[in-house]
Order: C-alpha cells, then sequence, then structure tokens
C-alpha cells in the first residue's frame, strides 16, 4: 500500500516538473519577443575627415560594440578627409564586430572624395533624397607640377590634368586609389566600374541615381526611415550571415567626448601654428632671462603640443623648417649687430614656412593668410621692441664695473696711517684703498674721479 503511495506521488511529482519546464519553455520566446531588438548606435561625421573624426569613428565602433548593439549608424557630411584618416576609419569598419552602415544625410549632404570610399567600405551604404556621393579623385599633395614646355613646333604642352599626361607620381596614386575603391566595391557587391569612374574620372550621382546604379543599397528620408528599411536584411559580417533587426531599435548617439574636442582643436593647423610659435618665443624668452620659469614652462608645453599636432597632419618640412629658421634669425637679431637683415629675413622665412607649413589642398586644412599676417606683423612689433630697448640699453652710461665707479660717491672708513692723503673707502659693499690731494677725514663724503688698479683717486665730494 506505501509502496503505491510513492509510486504514485512520485509520478504527480514528475509530471508537476514537465509540465513547469514548457510553462518555462513557452514563456522563454514571449520574454525574447517583449525585450525587441537590440539598441542601434549613431555617430557623426560633420566636415573634412581628420585624426579627430577618426579617432572619434574607431573609438565609436569599440563603444558600439561593448554595448551589444545590433548595428551602428555612421551619419556621414564630408568634402573629403586627409588619406591616412580615411583609411583609419575604413580599417576600423572592415575590422568591427558590429555592422556599420554609412549614411549620407541630411539632405544637402554629401559624401565626396574620402567619403565615397568610406560609403563603399560599410557594410550598409544609405543615402537621403537631395545628397550626392562621388569625386572620389585623390587631391595633389604639395605644389602643382611644373608644365612641360612647348615643343619646338611652338605646340602647347598637354595638360597635365589629364590622366595619359600626368607625371608618373600622378598615375601612380590614381591607380592606387581605383584599384582601392574598385577592391572595397567588390567586397560588398556594389558597382565597381562606376566606383573606378569616380576616382579616375571624378564623376559624382545623386542619391537616386546611386540606387538605380547599386552604389547604395537604401534610400531613406531620416534614421528611423532607415532603420525600418534595413529589418530583415542579412549582412556579412566576419565572413558570416548576420540578419539585422531594426525596426523600433532604441537609437544612442555618440557625441564627441572632451577627448575628441581636445583633439579636434589640436588637430586645427591654425591652432599647431600658433602653438608652434607660442612655443618657440616662450623657449627663447626663458633662455635671455634664465629663471624666469613661466616662459620656459609655456613656451615648452605649447611646443610640445604644437609637434604632436604637426605628426597627424600632412606636414611639408620644408616649411616647418622656414619657420623655425624663421624665429631663430628673429631671435639672434636681438644679440647681434646686424642691424634689422636678420630680423627682416626672419619674418620672410617665417611667413613663406607658414604659408607651405601643410601639405594639402583639402579644404579646412590650410592656414589662413590672414592668421600668417597677424602672426608676421606681431613678430616684427617684437622684433623693433627689442631693437630698439637693445639700442637704448646701448647708448646708456655705464654703471657697473670698473667703468662705472668713476663718478661714483663713497664714504671714508678709515684714515691710512702714513698719511691723512690716504684712506680706506667703502664703495658698494667693498673698501678700496684710495688717495686724495685733499686732506681726509673718517665718515667723509668723497667723489671717486680716477682709478690706478686696486687704487682709487678721490676728492671730497664738496669740491666740483
Amino acid at each position: 500500500m506505501l509502496r503505491h503511495q510513492l509510486a504514485a506521488a512520485s509520478a504527480v511529482s514528475a509530471s508537476s516538473l514537465v509540465a513547469l519546464l514548457l510553462a518555462l519553455f513557452c514563456l522563454f520566446p514571449s520574454a525574447s519577443a517583449a525585450a525587441g531588438p537590440a539598441a542601434v548606435g549613431l555617430l557623426t561625421i560633420d566636415g573634412a575627415i581628420g585624426p579627430a573624426s577618426a579617432d572619434h569613428v574607431v573609438r565609436g565602433i569599440a563603444r558600439s560594440a561593448s554595448l551589444g548593439h545590433g548595428l551602428l549608424v555612421l551619419r556621414m557630411d564630408t568634402p573629403g578627409g586627409l588619406d591616412t584618416s580615411m583609411r583609419t576609419v575604413i580599417k576600423a569598419i572592415l575590422a568591427s564586430p558590429v555592422p556599420v552602415a554609412t549614411y549620407v544625410a541630411p539632405s544637402g549632404a554629401r559624401a565626396a572624395s574620402a567619403g565615397t570610399y568610406v560609403l563603399y567600405a560599410s557594410h550598409i551604404a544609405a543615402m537621403a533624397p537631395g545628397t550626392n556621393v562621388g569625386a572620389a579623385t585623390p587631391v595633389e599633395i604639395g605644389l602643382a607640377p611644373p608644365q612641360p614646355p612647348p615643343d619646338k613646333a611652338g605646340k602647347e604642352a598637354p595638360d597635365a590634368s589629364r590622366p595619359d599626361a600626368a607625371s608618373p607620381m600622378k598615375a601612380k596614386a590614381l591607380n592606387d586609389a581605383a584599384a582601392y575603391l574598385r577592391a572595397l566595391a567588390q567586397l560588398r557587391g556594389r558597382n565597381a566600374d562606376w566606383a573606378e569612374r569616380a576616382v579616375r574620372e571624378s564623376v559624382s550621382l545623386s542619391a537616386e541615381d546611386a540606387l538605380r546604379l547599386q552604389v547604395i543599397d537604401v534610400l531613406a528620408p531620416s534614421v528611423p526611415a532607415l532603420l525600418e528599411r534595413l529589418d530583415g536584411r542579412t549582412v556579412t559580417l566576419a565572413g558570416q550571415p548576420r540578419r539585422l533587426q531594426t525596426k523600433g531599435a532604441l537609437v544612442v548617439e555618440f557625441a564627441p567626448d572632451w577627448r575628441n574636442n581636445a583633439l579636434a582643436a589640436i588637430a586645427n593647423p591654425s591652432v599647431a601654428l600658433l602653438l608652434m610659435t607660442v612655443g618657440m618665443y616662450g623657449l627663447i624668452f626663458e633662455f635671455m632671462n634664465p629663471g624666469a620659469v613661466a616662459p620656459g614652462v609655456i613656451g615648452a608645453i605649447s611646443l610640445l603640443l604644437g609637434l604632436y599636432a604637426l605628426q597627424l597632419l600632412p606636414v611639408n618640412y620644408a616649411g616647418l623648417a622656414l619657420i623655425v629658421l624663421g624665429l631663430a634669425f628673429m631671435a639672434a637679431e636681438a644679440f647681434l649687430p646686424s642691424f634689422g637683415i636678420l630680423g627682416l629675413g626672419g619674418i620672410a622665412a617665417f611667413v613663406a614656412g607658414a604659408l607651405m607649413l601643410i601639405d594639402t589642398e583639402l579644404p579646412g586644412y590650410g592656414i589662413p593668410p590672414g592668421l600668417v599676417g597677424t602672426l608676421a606683423t606681431a613678430s616684427a612689433l617684437l622684433l623693433f621692441g627689442t631693437v630698439r630697448l637693445a639700442l637704448k640699453t646701448r647708448r646708456r652710461p655705464v654703471t657697473s664695473g670698473a667703468a662705472g665707479l668713476v663718478g661714483a660717491l663713497c664714504t671714508v672708513e678709515q684714515i691710512g696711517q702714513r698719511s691723512v692723503h690716504e684712506a680706506w673707502v667703502r664703495v658698494e659693499g667693498e673698501l678700496w684703498h684710495a688717495i686724495s690731494s685733499a686732506p681726509l677725514h673718517a665718515a667723509q663724503t668723497v667723489r671717486i674721479v680716477g682709478r690706478s688698479g686696486l687704487r682709487l683717486e678721490v676728492v671730497p665730494a664738496d669740491n666740483n
């Protein structure tokens, strides 16, 4: 009897456990559905792609991955960017553990030059109506190449802007850029032929034409509309397919933090030039007045920050050398009697170096001529003031040393033992042996009229 009761109780317990497990199993899908899709990260590039924006994208991808986002939207409006910064962004996108959708927006925005490469590298390429993409020909670095002279028949030289007339270095850069963009197009399954034309012929497309030619994947007027149209789409991530669930996803925007803002300020070419100038002048003033401390500290910090900024930028080292040489010439003017030649040469070298310092024609990365003129004028005024002060100091009578003793007043400390015409006088805290044609007495004030070795010639102060 007891055995049957235990068996029945065991059967009831087993049935209850199975029912509980089935109930929990049925609850999991509903809980998962209630949780909704994973959040979506959003960061923005507005302006030229430089060191600060590249750092923002790299850190944004890492942060989005750590938060478990299902997608990262890179909203972009750029005229182009530096090649090194562009490649940093593309490498981060290609290695991203989170799918990246580059979205050219809002209406009126563009993805020109470097922006085209970033758009092609992304897992999803999207644009808003009224935007454009293309003109991906690399901007020529440095000064324009000299035009070849006319031939003997007097015909004009061929246009160096055409690919067939380009210099070997320009052709090399053009071929490299075309192959790079074609490889990205083939990787993402987009229009590779148009990508190559965008590099070689600088062609551009509107958003509608880009969608029609399979340059982009999606056309959407806003970020919510983009997420709705991407829902259910499959992308390849690290060689594996991944289905996007973005409809109704929470959008988390990554705003630039203080580190990114500081990097953007320092990497500005104008700020870098100012930091370099302040740093050089600070060190010069410290060397002119050892122990002042403040100019040396400010100068050293500014100079290091300026050098850090310059290593992030495409710098023409001839321009940098001219700036340093110009500042050195202006500093040397205060020590050498060159009658302004060193100073004027230094100003000319500074202006020439500042104008050619940044070795790119990318918009937003040039140094304004107004800033160069202001710094040159300030340097000229500082140089003029230093030279004027030096000339005034040179015309002053000597008031120290051996030459400064003649004419000085002193006091008789003690009369000599051999004669009242000899005495010991105190001059600037020192005792000197003195002689006089008139009798002397202790505590008498006398005037120095000459010096012979270690002996002074004095007269009573009341004698004119």
